[in-house]
């Protein structure tokens, strides 16, 4: 897949600028791609060529014109991976931020989907990263959980809605993944314990994400629609 060829296609790429999202930019770059990313905060990001970045928090969902005018008059590909993982208990939950998680994880990726449809060419794909947590939860990951899970949903309704004009849209699943959103809500002993669970007997790294997506979106994915991947490792088996 190293090989695949993205010469002359459009992608844009929630939440680029670090971890998963980082990895599926620089794949989608190197393959030749031209890749509009956005990022939330102020930071600096180290550029890469080839790639667009636009600052687009994405709780605020006027923020989706500032990524698609950038996109121009064809689209190719739309990964939605930006997403916040909270942990709070549900007795302490909040209506704001039940507002707050919803907006991100899902309002937003759902609107992107339909910003999109006009834009992408035939043959073109959506794919929505989710989590494993959809299907092995943990304690003050329910809007997490139920925000990702709604997002699968919208994966299998839109590939039958898109399937007629070749597009394929999938979501996937990682697992354990060696990024600042695992190892900031675990500790150094729950990252080993996640390892030694996993069947292959490591942390996931952005860049085996990157390559599942990939995959999905190269002509060698073109017969792979509306499943859900979930790229673990073996976690769960």
């Amino acid at each position: 897949m190293l090989g695949m060829d993205l010469s002359g296609k459009t992608a844009v790429v929630t939440g680029g600028s670090k971890g998963i999202g980082r990895a599926i930019v620089a794949r989608f770059a190197a393959a030749g791609a031209r890749v509009v990313f956005t990022y939330a905060h102020a930071e600096p990001v180290d550029p890469i060529d080839g790639t667009v970045a636009v600052r687009a928090d994405q709780e605020d969902l006027g923020n989706l014109d500032a990524i698609f005018e950038r996109v121009g008059d064809g689209l190719d590909i739309l990964v939605n991976n930006a997403a916040i993982a909270p942990q709070t208990p549900i007795a302490e939950l909040t209506v704001a931020e039940i507002d707050r998680v919803f907006t991100v994880n899902f309002r937003f990726p759902l609107l992107a989907i339909q910003r999109a449809v006009p834009l992408l060419r035939d043959g073109g794909r959506i794919v929505n990263i989710s989590t494993l947590n959809t299907v092995l939860s943990g304690p003050g990951l329910s809007l997490y959980c139920a925000s990702k899970a709604a997002l699968e949903q919208v994966t299998s309704v839109a590939a039958k809605e898109l399937g007629p004009r070749g597009i394929t849209v999938n979501t996937v699943s990682p697992g354990a993944t060696d990024t600042d959103l695992l190892r900031g809500g675990n500790s150094a002993e729950a990252l080993e314990e996640e390892a030694r669970l996993t069947a292959l007997g490591r942390l996931g790294a952005p860049d085996d994400i990157a390559a599942v997506v990939a995959f999905l979106v190269s002509a060698d994915g073109g017969w792979v629609t509306g499943q859900n991947i979930r790229a673990t490792g073996g976690l769960l088996l």
